[in-house]
């Protein structure tokens, strides 16, 4: 074999810039000579392997180094064609030109049928380079278009994925509204047998046990619609080394005795914004997964620092700027993730679980939670060593916001006021009924505004409170609120309702309250008697709430 690489420098040819690599299938060497002088001199500085045997040329197509394939059509070892049969097959891409003297125009015509890009006698040389330069250029247009089509593919697959997301979304709305009935009456009824079992009684865990499977099915739900971004932001500073302080004991509770907790706190008054409940959440959901890749026991850490964030995380959604963060790390020394495992795990309903075991939306809550908080995460995972999730939120130094409700609790919950109830959910309605009748309230109820107007009339005077939901087949709670206070401008509202979007209904009424469904018998009773209880002297911009409250509730449905 007798190889030949030569280099020339680039002409003023602003369009090359490197060196065109050229494999060249050829007995001659002075025909590689002459082939060389005649790219260069055309503007196509190249590098020319010229190799005659059969094992060179295949050895050279799979190196991979090839921009263009120029051949000699009779080469001594091979039969007609074989030459572009092994070309197409390693480099397709690759532009295929014969240089031969041994080819008719039957031939070339038979030649290109089968794929050469051109085929171009040895006397007539100099229709080499024009045709050089139309192969690269459709070599690039191709490279282009598929570059093109990949891009196109990418955002058919990204839309696919917010069209998803959106109807997930529509559904976990949908849903909530429903399963928050549902579960408000198994966890109203499970709360009322706990109330009125001893702490003896044979049944009194199988409830406990159903009531916390009504939890559970809350948490699922509340996950749904933070994936979503159907659930409300109660965005606040807090201290997140307190966060986990409060829910250390029940992390404890949720892994099992075999796998040991070790919490690790930093000194600082580590300060973030964020929705507690949903930074809890974070927390959950990072240990429920780390538990998980330890079904044999283990080791689990859970540690906060303040970092100067010098780098990007690769799990994140918004432009994050370099500053102060605070990190949470939670490892684990389970399975391990692979790098394949690793690209998927923030993806919606993604899981290595068993069917059934696993819903998929765990960590994708975490990133959906992360992200929107201003942050970002970083995994670091090795197969049979375990894993390492690093949330970054940023760091503030505002002072932590208390809760605003100061009022003293009440000493009593039982009363004998008059209460209008309006559910369209008969078992809610029966529920909230019959625990407000056992408080002592005298209790007028209706299946939906309508029947409520007409109900309410002969009990107009001593009716004190309406406890209505929003969402109602023919007219909502809202409206129906409107209405009666024409009537009784004084009427106390408590709006309940199993929509997250009606979350804030009725805000800055004194004499309105909100109550998110599912809720227990001494939450309701609690609201029940705290807005029977507000004084009158807060009442004096009553009558022009109803308005504002439709008001309020339609910019959220909008």
């Amino acid at each position: 074999m007798n190889l030949l690489l030569k280099a020339a420098v680039p002409p003023n040819d602003p369009a090359m810039t490197t060196l065109l690599r050229v494999l060249h299938l050829e007995t001659n060497p002075q025909d590689t000579d002459r082939i060389e002088a005649l790219l260069t001199e055309g503007g196509l500085p190249c590098a020319i392997r010229r190799v005659e045997t059969r094992r060179a040329f295949t050895a050279a197509l799979n190196d991979g180094q090839v921009d263009l394939i120029l051949a000699e059509f009779s080469m001594p070892g091979f039969r007609e064609g074989v030459a572009l049969e092994e070309a197409q097959q390693s480099v397709p891409d690759v532009p295929f030109i014969f240089v031969s003297a041994a080819l008719t125009e039957t031939l070339c015509i038979e030649q290109i049928q089968r794929g050469a890009t051109d085929c171009i006698p040895k006397e007539g040389l100099g229709r080499l380079v024009p045709s050089v330069r139309r192969a690269l250029r459709e070599r690039q247009e191709r490279a282009a278009r598929r570059q093109a089509e990949g891009a196109l593919l990418q955002s058919e697959m990204q839309l696919r994925q917010l069209q998803k997301l959106e109807a997930v979304g529509r559904l976990a709305g949908g849903l909530a509204h429903d399963f928050n009935n549902l579960l408000t009456v198994i966890m109203g009824h499970s709360q009322v047998l706990l109330s009125e079992m001893g702490p003896d009684h044979p049944l009194r865990t199988r409830v406990e046990e159903m009531q916390k499977a009504g939890e559970r099915a809350r948490v699922l739900i509340r996950q749904l619609l933070t994936f979503s971004r159907k659930q409300p932001s109660g965005a606040k500073v807090q201290s997140l080394n307190a966060t986990l302080n409060n829910v250390e004991t029940m992390l404890r509770r949720l892994i099992g005795a075999d796998i040991q907790l070790t919490v690790k706190l930093s000194v600082d008054d580590l300060r973030i914004k964020a929705d507690p409940a949903l930074v809890e959440q974070i927390v959950m959901n990072l240990v429920v997964n780390a538990r998980d890749a330890m079904p044999t026991g283990g080791k689990l850490m859970i540690e906060t620092a303040s970092v100067e964030l010098d780098h990007l995380p690769k799990y994140h959604a918004n432009p994050i700027s370099p500053g102060e963060y605070v990190k949470l790390s939670v490892s684990d020394t389970g399975y391990g993730m692979s790098s394949e495992v690793q690209e998927q795990i923030f993806q919606p309903f993604f899981t290595t679980k068993e069917e059934g075991k696993g819903t998929g939306l765990g960590l994708s809550t975490v990133f959906s939670i992360v992200t929107e908080s201003g942050g970002g995460l970083d995994v670091i995972s090795e197969s049979g060593v375990g894993t390492r999730f690093d949330v970054f939120l940023p760091r503030v130094l505002s002072k932590i916001e208390e809760p605003t409700d100061e009022t003293v609790p009440l000493q009593s919950v039982e009363g004998h006021e008059t209460i209008l109830l309006v559910e369209d959910e008969e078992d809610v309605r029966i529920l909230i009924r019959d625990e407000l009748r056992k408080l002592g309230y005298r209790v007028v109820e209706a299946r939906n505004g309508v029947e409520a107007c007409l109900v309410a009339t002969p009990h107009i005077g001593k009716l004190k409170l309406l406890l209505t939901d929003i969402v109602m087949p023919g007219m909502s709670g809202t409206e129906l609120a409107r209405h009666l206070r024409v009537i009784k401008p004084e009427l106390k509202l408590l709006f309940i309702s199993g929509y997250t979007d009606d979350v804030g209904i009725g805000a800055g009424d004194p004499a309105s309250a909100y109550l998110q469904k599912p809720f227990t018998p001494e939450a309701l009773a609690s609201s029940v008697r705290g807005l029977l209880d507000v004084n009158p002297t807060d009442l004096m911009r009553v009558s022009q709430q109803p308005e504002s409250i439709e008001q309020s509730r339609s910019v959220k449905r909008s």
